[in-house]
């Protein structure tokens, strides 16, 4: 088949790798890397092509709870591109449909090009989960400051396992478009330099946001020990407050209930049930002067 080409292989095997290889004079060392989709973003150059793997993420809900990699590993040769990935992406899935409609105009800008598309569609569908991730922490501290409790803390731990899991792939992989958004990268025109440029823009607003949300995770983390020792402190000064009451109390009755006859006599046992009135009501409103209460 002559012309520009673009293969892409769903859920590779080893067989139809190999072929690949023979085919196109894939590096084994790429081949192998392919048969475990588990590696970070990189860009290798091999004899005839270049070697690229790329991540994105996308989430199931604007919960966060589930955040899904997805990993895509590119040969970029003189006129053909071979994409492989383990799992469905929204991201090719959207440049296919580009391809439906116009395969003659984007392909004939060469097959960089293409390569441009599904990178930027994998970092745009980024954006999404990062504004996820920031409604998410609206939310956390609203109800950090209504009702804390420790399922808050739970969801700050998932938020700060999903931000870092992100932040360890977006570093690399804004290094990787870097070096493809630079003149004099072998199989990517100078055209397309622009188009990568803009992507690593992408990428750099990104990872800005990554550190906003971290520095707005730690505040909410602060904020709700912050909030769980104030209540702890209130609840000590209540009960603070009731043994300041009780203990006068306990002094009165230990003192008229001493063995002489003379407390037995009506006056003092009026005295001492006068006194246990007064005695708490007093400091109550003197706590409550002092706004302790």
């Amino acid at each position: 088949m002559a012309g520009p080409r673009w293969i892409d292989v769903l859920e590779p095997d080893e067989a139809t790798m190999l072929r690949l290889g023979e085919r196109f004079g894939l590096h084994k060392l790429a081949i192998e890397d392919c048969m475990h989709l588990d590696q970070r973003p990189k860009l290798e150059e091999y004899p005839g092509h270049l070697f690229i793997v790329l991540q994105g993420f996308t989430c199931a809900d604007h919960t966060l709870t589930e955040v899904v990699m997805h990993e895509v590993h590119f040969f970029l040769g003189p006129d053909w591109l071979i994409t492989v990935h383990a799992s469905a992406h929204h991201a090719i899935e959207l440049v296919h449909k580009r391809l439906d409609a116009d395969a003659a105009q984007t392909l004939g800008r060469g097959v960089d090009f293409v390569a441009y598309l599904l990178a930027d569609a994998q970092v745009d569908l980024i954006f999404p989960v990062m504004d996820a991730f920031t409604n998410a922490l609206d939310d956390l501290e609203d109800q950090i400051f209504e009702a804390p409790s420790k399922k808050l803390m739970q969801r700050i731990f998932e938020l700060k396992r999903t931000l870092v899991t992100v932040r360890k792939v977006m570093s690399p992989q804004r290094d990787v478009v870097g070096l493809l958004s630079r003149r004099g990268i072998t199989g990517v025109s100078e055209k397309t330099t622009l188009y990568f440029r803009d992507v690593y823009d992408h990428l750099v607003r990104i990872y800005e946001q990554i550190d906003t949300n971290r520095d707005l995770l730690g505040n909410a983390m602060d904020a709700w020990l912050s909030v769980m020792a104030n209540r702890t402190n209130d609840i000590t000064k209540q009960l603070t407050i009731l043994a300041s009451i009780f203990l006068p109390l306990s002094f009165i009755a230990g003192f008229f209930g001493q063995n002489f006859d003379v407390l037995g006599k009506p006056p003092f046992f009026i005295a001492m049930l006068t006194l246990m009135v007064l005695v708490p009501l007093g400091m109550v409103a003197w706590f409550k002067k002092k706004e302790w209460w």
